[in-house]
């Protein structure tokens, strides 16, 4: 099994584990019981690359969560908080409050609402990458490469798959239109 958690500051891509939908699961059922107590309703996605059957991904379990338009959104960071996850803000993409667990990282969270532009793109590149094999192992082959250019500098590695990322969403709209 691979070991969940990656170190402040290091980019570290490892091989796919059969362990991280269970992780996923089981960290949903805690989110969901702290939610349900503070009567509040939020939809969970497993999300990133850890969501894809196969895929080599950094050790961090990546978990999007939605609210609906008019829902108390305080409260779900409230409820987040408490429940030991660090509240980031925004983190430069409008709409979407970051959060992390663990020292080392072993989750991350983005709020949106359900079926904002941030919800829309994180679940069309998760099916695309999920539908096609092979543009999901030209991804693994991008961020090995990457992590090994880039293994001290999280922004580095992120810039890199910024293209990849921009044109797997133009052909995965493109297909939906065709």
């Amino acid at each position: 099994m691979t070991e969940l958690g990656l170190e402040p500051g290091r980019v570290r891509v490892v091989p796919y584990s059969d362990a991280w939908p269970a992780l996923y699961e089981a960290e949903i059922a805690r989110l969901i019981a702290l939610l349900n107590a503070a009567g509040v309703t939020v939809v969970f996605e497993h999300t990133g690359s850890t969501a894809v059957r196969g895929l080599a991904a950094k050790p961090i379990i990546d978990i999007l969560a939605g609210f609906a338009s008019g829902d108390d959104r305080t409260t779900v960071i409230d409820v987040l908080q408490r429940a030991g996850y660090v509240h980031r803000g925004e983190q430069g993409i409008p709409g979407r409050d970051f959060f992390r667990l663990g020292e080392p990282r072993r989750y991350h969270l983005h709020l949106t609402m359900i079926d904002s532009h941030f919800w829309r793109e994180q679940h069309d590149f998760r099916e695309w990458l999920r539908a096609h094999g092979e543009t999901a192992a030209e991804y693994a082959t991008l961020k090995y490469a990457l992590a090994e250019q880039f293994p001290m500098d999280r922004e580095a590695y992120m810039a890199g798959k910024a293209r990849f990322i921009q044109d797997v969403l133009r052909t995965a709209r493109a297909s939906r239109q065709a």
